[in-house]
């Protein structure tokens, strides 16, 4: 059974119809108009890219990295002017159209619709999600390219090294990922020179009852510790080096109680300490990393009969799936290698939320299927995944509201046909191909380079 065109009614505008149905069930459209309603954006008269639409598109940015706004624009239009009534052609909005609507909108509806739409999506039944009952979360951080322009610069800085400055400012970044779905369910951006950990403890806000927030060492602080206990959840982080707990009592499978303090001296003077459990491990395969070192991690699951530590020091790996959001985010959404696309501060913000909230759309529609098919979410590719819902966006579009439950099933359906082997036991090396190059470094100083005086014809001499 085929599909029935969508029937436009006579008394709406073509701005009013423009709708993203194919992640309607991870972004309602009665929550963007809410969020635009709440936050008091919509605009003063009727215009190409009224706020509803420029907050689908920041969205749609996310979808479409590899183009230019105007065609993302198009892209998302596309299915809606194939069936729209009339003679006359509906003429998308231009670039200048475009950067405006962006500017005037701003970050914070874009900020606000994140907060709204990105939550934890896994069930008990999904796979890898949770651990003694706790829904497994994980806190990470990277510094994200920005654009190299003087406002970029002056917000977000550059970092600093031996051998000069970075090529591109650089903001920094910081997750809040659910584990087993891959789903980013917080986030922050700050300059680059913010701490790593300052933003790890704002994502805190986010963290409930029912959870295992798992952490690196470079994250790891008292505070941390126990404003996540304060959250009513647990957590499971590694040690750094320079951190000396102090022993309370040994216990029977190997692991033991410890205090950790506070840095701050005038705290740990004031008696300010937690009782954590900890577990020290190592890893006896020559052929990984961290072979043969001593590795520590501390938790607030404190009952070992209850807890058992291999099974935690084996599940404290599953941090790194926070990496491979990170990944997806980086290399397999955006453009590898490439900075965000805005010129301006307020701009980059926007773009950094609104890929944020399209790579949650993903994971949602993705984790859909794999309930669906009866699967862990890993066995599904996130760049099918991607491709497969930018070619329905036009689908959707077309197709009358009834049948979206079955186009919806299709989309599914099609996501799970492209399925990822098992993972592998291997281990890759952390290292780069490309490292230096031969070019000097592009300054502010070549953005005002001198231009010729004639053109090239005239500027060339026949020597005798």
């Amino acid at each position: 059974m085929g599909f029935s065109l969508r029937t436009i009614r006579d008394n709406i505008s073509f701005p009013e119809a423009v709708t993203l149905n194919a992640l309607e069930q991870a972004i309602p459209q009665a929550t963007v108009e809410a969020v635009v309603a709440d936050l008091g954006v919509e605009e003063q008269r009727v215009r190409k890219l009224p706020a509803v639409v420029t907050l689908l598109l920041c969205v749609a940015m996310g979808l479409y990295t590899n183009i230019a706004l105007q065609q993302v624009l198009a892209r998302m239009v596309k299915g809606l002017r194939y069936i729209w009534p009339g003679d006359q052609d509906y003429e998308t909005a231009n670039r200048s159209a475009i950067c405006q609507a962006r500017y005037r909108l701003g970050a914070r509806p874009v900020v606000e619709l994140f907060h709204r739409v990105c939550k934890p999506i896994a069930t008990e039944k999904t796979p890898g999600a949770f651990l003694f009952g706790l829904r497994l979360m994980s806190i990470d951080g990277t510094v994200e390219n920005v654009p190299d322009t003087p406002a970029n610069v002056a917000f977000f800085g550059r970092h600093h090294a031996e051998r000069g400055d970075s090529a591109f400012p650089q903001m920094q970044a910081v997750y809040l990922s659910e584990s087993g779905t891959h789903a980013i369910c917080d986030a922050g951006f700050w300059p680059c020179h913010t701490p790593e950990r300052r933003g790890g403890l704002r994502l805190l806000r986010s963290v409930g009852e029912g959870m295992l927030v798992m952490w690196d060492r470079g994250l790891h602080s008292f505070d941390m510790a126990v404003q996540t206990l304060r959250s009513k959840a647990h957590f499971l982080g590694r040690l750094p080096a320079n951190v000396k707990p102090k022993m309370v009592q040994a216990l029977p499978d190997g692991t033991y109680l410890a205090y950790i303090y506070p840095a701050d001296y005038q705290r740990k003077k004031r008696g300010e300490h937690l009782l954590v459990r900890v577990i020290e491990y190592t890893i006896d395969d020559p052929n990984r990393p961290g072979h043969g070192e001593r590795h520590r991690l501390i938790t607030s699951l404190l009952a070992p009969d209850l807890y058992p530590a291999h099974i935690l020091a084996c599940e404290f790996h599953q941090r790194w799936e926070v990496e491979v959001s990170i990944d997806e985010v980086d290399t397999h959404q955006r453009l590898p290698n490439l900075p965000l696309r805005s010129q301006k501060p307020v701009g980059v913000i926007q773009e950094a939320y609104g890929l944020l909230i399209t790579h949650y759309a993903v994971r949602s529609v993705m984790h859909d299927a794999a309930v669906q098919a009866g699967l862990d979410p890993d066995r599904l590719s996130f760049v099918n995944a991607v491709r497969v819902i930018c070619d329905a966006i036009s689908e959707f579009q077309m197709t009358t509201p009834e049948q979206l439950p079955r186009l919806y099933q299709r989309l599914l359906h099609d996501i799970t046909r492209h399925r990822l082997p098992e993972r592998e036991n291997r281990s890759n090396p952390r290292v780069v191909k490309r490292k230096m190059s031969k070019f000097k470094l592009k300054r502010e100083e070549h953005l005002r380079w001198p231009q010729p005086s004639k053109p090239f014809c005239e500027a060339i001499v026949i020597l005798n």
